[in-house]
């Protein structure tokens, strides 16, 4: 049960991360890659062979080109960085995640084992006053219960308080009992 819990846990972790990795991976890093792409092939473009210029109106039609460009270098920065930031705080809320999903792991394991505890402790209590009742009275009350959760008691019970209720019990009860018991670990493999 505590492997079935932990592996739970773990696989519940692994697709917050395989969730966030596909968020990330679904277009932001392709995104920035073609924003590299652009802004390599628009510097290539822009670059062209020096021109002389003659009059007033092509200095300022080069320096309006290159605000232009300027700005438009700018913005590209801008997006990035943006991304960036994403991607930070991304990176931060599964780090914070995952965190909690081992915190709350951890939680339910120590839940988990005082609950087996109690339950451990509560079954050998249940027994022990079984094994001190008086025969007849035991195998009464044994006599009512179901074969299966007589069956319980009975396998944990010391050999001679088992026997003294046995004997007390009806043949049919006895018997039904006697079955389950034997057959608890029928199924276990042996080594050969």
């Amino acid at each position: 049960m505590r492997k079935g819990g932990r592996s739970a846990l773990i696989l519940i972790a692994g697709f917050f991360l395989a969730s966030g990795l596909l968020r990330l991976g679904s277009g932001t890093g392709s995104a920035i890659a073609r924003e590299v792409e652009a802004l390599r092939h628009s510097e290539k473009e822009e670059v062209q062979a020096p021109v002389a210029c003659e009059s007033g109106e092509e200095i300022g039609a080069l320096l309006a080109a290159i605000k232009q460009r300027e700005s438009r270098i700018e913005q590209q920065e801008t997006a990035f960085a943006n991304r960036m930031q994403a991607l930070a705080v991304a990176e931060v809320g599964m780090k914070r995640n995952l965190t909690a999903l081992i915190e709350a792991e951890q939680k339910l394991k120590s839940t988990m084992a005082s609950a087996n505890t109690a339950a451990e402790d509560d079954l050998a209590r249940l027994t022990s006053v079984y094994e001190n009742m008086k025969a007849k009275d035991a195998a009464a009350l044994f006599e009512e219960m179901d074969p299966q959760f007589s069956a319980g008691f009975l396998g944990r019970m010391r050999p001679d308080s088992a026997a003294a209720i046995f004997a007390g019990l009806t043949p049919a009860k006895a018997y039904s009992i006697s079955v389950i018991l034997a057959g608890r670990n029928a199924d276990v493999p042996t080594e050969k």
